[in-house]
């Protein structure tokens, strides 16, 4: 009887690990089993391109359903995991016989971080992390409509962007003084302050949520300095909540998210975590964590796949992000907060292209790019290098970087 190799889950990672499966050679059993009513797919568009129209529902999907015909991958769609039996190593599911494996894949993702005030369960007050949160937001965001958002990251930002664009009355509501605050400097944060005003979104910095309140529908926000917003419809964005219950209820490491090695391996050698639900150490971070990105959760896919089929190939990635905001794209490398004693611009944020170099004794840790891809691109090299760099030649637009790695 050939193996088995289950992966619970149906995200980017998901789709990776099954997909280097079959190109590294393995021979036995693929089985992806997922919560929702989707072959894996990409989230991220979820708040961009998908939301504003501009890409389809087919686009999003990982490879067309063919693929995983012609690949021997089975999918079983719709089936939620809720126990591992590492014992008799099987996965039982919230409905369904369980399935037994030789190597388990977690793939589990995270969740919204779920908003707990008074009214946060009216209709019309909405959270985005799958294909039903954005078909549901979609038709809502229509001229003139009057939409409070709360919180002011990635995806509070980049809904606001769309939704601005459509010609709803945007706030969006942050409670910290600045926005994007725990992923980048006060340097961008400004940028992207003066872009959103500029485009008609009202932010409320250093403003809390109260609660909400309406007869059956969400009508009024509350917020913390005791003044009251009306609102047709409130989307939250308050961050995100590792999956990792099935992984810690089994007996596994997790703190706050499943530690894996540099090979994606938990602490059962049959049991491998990837994406968004797990924590690794990191060189260029400096520790162990946590990372909600496409890049981590693909190039895990592929190291647990590499480390199935008998290979050791080390999880040694810099990590990278972007977001998309109006007419601006914002990449970033590395991870900045906390960690730089510099901060370098090179170019000119007047112009929205432009980078911010973080330095640490002379050495960059990372880069944020506002429309600045060849900065973007060329800075991931010079962080994998470890090379030191001298602040002058950054600041100089003329200057080549490349000479750098």
């Amino acid at each position: 009887m050939s193996e088995r190799v289950l992966i619970i889950g149906g995200g980017h990672a998901a789709g990776q690990c099954a997909v280097s499966l079959r190109q590294k050679g393995w021979a036995g059993e693929i089985v992806i089993a997922g919560d929702e009513p989707f072959p894996p797919y990409q989230r991220p568009p979820l708040s961009k391109a998908y939301l504003s129209g501009a890409m389809t529902a087919e686009r999003l999907f990982f490879k067309p359903a063919e693929f995983y015909e012609k690949e021997r991958i089975e999918l079983q769609l719709g089936r939620r995991a809720v126990k591992v039996d590492r014992q008799a190593g099987q996965v039982s599911f919230a409905t369904g016989s369980p399935l037994a494996y030789d190597y388990l894949v977690i793939a589990t993702g995270a969740r919204v971080r779920q908003l707990h005030c008074d009214g946060a369960e009216l209709a019309g007050i909405g959270y985005l992390r799958s294909i039903a949160d954005t078909d549901e937001l979609k038709d809502s965001l229509i001229k003139g409509a009057r939409l409070a958002i709360v919180g002011a990251g990635y995806i509070g930002l980049e809904v606001a962007a769309v939704a601005a664009k459509n010609g709803a009355k945007v706030t969006v509501l942050e409670i910290a003084d600045r926005v994007l605050s725990r992923v980048t400097s006060p340097t961008v944060s400004r940028f992207f302050e003066d872009l959103h005003r500029s485009e008609g979104v009202d932010l409320k910095l250093s403003m809390g949520l109260s609660g909400f309140e309406g007869s059956d529908r969400v009508e009024i926000a509350r917020l913390s300095d005791g003044s009251t917003l009306p609102c047709d419809l409130a989307i939250v964005g308050i961050g995100i909540v590792p999956n990792d219950e099935i992984a810690r209820e089994a007996g596994l490491d997790t703190d706050d998210g499943i530690i894996v090695d540099g090979c994606t391996k938990t602490t059962d050698p049959s049991i491998f975590a990837i994406g968004d639900c797990t924590r690794h150490e990191s060189r260029y971070f400096g520790g162990n964590l946590r990372l909600e990105s496409v890049h981590n959760a693909l190039e895990q896919g592929k190291t647990a796949a590499a480390a199935i089929c008998g290979e050791k190939v080390l999880y040694d990635q810099v990590p990278w992000f972007w977001s998309d905001q109006f007419d601006v794209k914002l990449q970033t490398v590395g991870i900045s907060t906390e960690r730089h004693n510099l901060e370098i611009i090179r170019g000119d944020p007047v112009s929205k292209k432009f980078s911010v170099f973080y330095l640490h004794d002379n050495r960059l840790v990372a880069v944020d790019s506002i429309n600045a891809p060849a900065d973007h691109m060329i800075s991931r090299k010079i962080i994998a290098s470890g090379n030191e760099l001298n602040a002058d030649d950054i600041a100089n637009v003329d200057f080549d970087l490349r000479s750098y790695i």
